[in-house]
C-alpha cells in the first residue's frame, strides 16, 4: 500500500529523486501482464427465484465489487456493456473467472452469468482475425489415449508430442489448441478416461482464426415445462428422456434447465407433475420405479455446459441453469 503517489501499478518501479535522481539506481523492466483471452458477462439475477439467499443484489454492488477487483487481479479486465445491470470481464481462461464468480458467490452475492467465449484479435501487419490457443497436456492411463486423441481432433487441435512415461504405464499427449476448442473439453476428457487424466493448459499464442464452429456438446437440453416443485412422480417420467439435474422438492420455473437431453435438441420435460388421486383401480399400481440420483453440478461443469443461448444462475447456495430469454425471444421473431 503505497500513499502520496498517484499511479502506481504492479510492475512499476520506485526510484530516489534524491539529487535531482543523481544517485538513483536504473529502473527494473517492467512485468509484462498476459492479456485476457476468454470474457463472460456478469450480471443482476433476474430469474423468478431470485432475492432467496443472497445479500448483495443490486446493480451498483456488483458494480462496485468487480472495480474493486481490478486493485489486486491485475490480468482482469472490467467493462460496462449497453445494459446497466450486465458487464463484461474478461480474464485469461475460463478457470481465471470462475475463481472470481465462486468467491463472490460465498461473499453473498447473486449473479446471472453468460456462456464464455474467447478474445478475438486483428493482426496489424497483416489484417487477419487471430484467435488464442492452448498448450495442453494430458496424462492418462493408455487403455484411454484413444478416447482422448478422438476429443482432440474433434476441437481442431494439432498433435504436438505422444509417448509413455515412468512405469506406471501412463502416456503423456501434447496438443495445440484454440481456446475456444477448450471451453467444455475438460469434463468430456474426464469422462472419457473414467476421471483419471490429470489436464495441464497454458496460453501459447494468437494465431489465425480456424473457419467455421468448433464441435461443442452433442447433446440437447430438458427444460422445465412450468413453474413449480419438483415431485418424485414427475421425475419417474423425465429421467427417461436423458439425466436429470434436479432432486424432488427443487423449485424450477419455466425454460430452467433440468437435465441432459439425451438426444440433439431441447426437450420440455412436466418434473412438476403430480400423481391424480382417483378411486378408480389401476393395472400397473404395484409397479414402481426407482429414481436414478441426478447429477451433482458445479461451477466449473455448468459454466462449461452453457451453450450461447443459455443463463447461469449463481446463488449463495445453488447453481441453476436456464434459458436466455432474450435469445428466446429472437429465435420465436426470426421463426414467424
Amino acid at each position: 500500500m503505497f500513499a502520496g503517489i498517484d499511479d502506481i501499478d504492479i510492475g512499476d518501479t520506485l526510484i530516489t529523486n534524491e539529487n535531482a535522481g543523481a544517485n538513483a539506481a536504473e529502473p527494473l523492466p517492467p512485468i509484462a501482464v498476459e492479456q485476457p483471452t476468454v470474457r463472460m458477462t456478469l450480471g443482476v439475477n433476474k430469474s423468478p427465484l431470485a432475492g432467496r439467499e443472497g445479500k448483495f443484489l443490486t446493480s451498483r454492488m456488483i458494480r462496485d465489487r468487480l472495480f474493486k477487483e481490478l486493485d489486486r487481479n491485475v490480468a482482469l479486465n472490467v467493462e460496462e456493456t449497453e445494459s446497466a445491470d450486465r458487464y463484461m470481464v474478461s480474464g485469461r481462461g475460463q478457470l481465471h473467472l470462475t475463481v472470481l464468480i465462486e468467491t463472490m458467490r460465498r461473499e453473498g452475492f447473486e449473479l446471472e452469468v453468460g456462456p464464455p467465449s474467447v478474445i478475438y484479435k486483428e493482426n496489424e501487419e497483416t489484417g487477419t482475425k487471430e484467435e488464442p490457443w492452448e498448450a495442453v497436456e494430458v496424462r492418462v492411463p493408455e487403455e484411454y489415449v484413444g478416447g482422448i486423441v478422438d476429443l482432440f481432433n474433434q476441437r481442431k487441435g494439432e498433435l504436438q508430442d505422444m509417448g509413455i512415461e515412468g512405469d506406471e504405464g501412463m502416456s503423456v499427449v501434447k496438443y495445440l489448441v484454440p481456446t475456444r476448442g477448450m471451453l467444455g473439453l475438460r469434463s468430456a476428457m474426464l469422462t472419457a478416461s473414467r476421471g483419471t487424466a490429470i489436464i495441464d493448459s497454458v496460453f501459447d499464442s494468437y494465431r489465425s482464426s480456424i473457419a467455421g464452429d468448433i464441435q461443442a456438446r452433442d447433446k440437447g437440453s430438458l427444460l422445465a415445462f412450468s413453474d413449480g416443485t419438483v415431485t418424485t412422480f414427475g421425475m419417474e417420467g423425465a429421467q427417461d428422456r436423458g439425466k436429470l439435474m434436479v432432486d424432488s422438492g427443487s423449485d424450477v420455473y419455466k425454460g430452467m434447465i433440468v437435465g441432459i437431453h439425451q438426444r440433439p435438441g431441447d426437450l420440455e420435460v412436466n418434473v412438476c407433475k403430480t400423481k391424480a388421486l382417483t378411486n378408480m383401480r389401476s393395472a400397473t399400481k404395484g409397479i414402481t420405479t426407482g429414481i436414478t440420483a441426478p447429477i451433482d453440478m458445479s461451477l466449473d461443469a455448468c459454466v462449461e455446459y452453457l451453450a450461447a443461448d443459455e443463463l447461469l444462475e449463481v446463488t449463495p447456495t445453488k447453481f441453476r441453469m436456464a434459458k436466455n430469454p432474450e435469445m428466446a425471444g429472437k429465435k420465436k421473431k426470426g421463426k414467424k
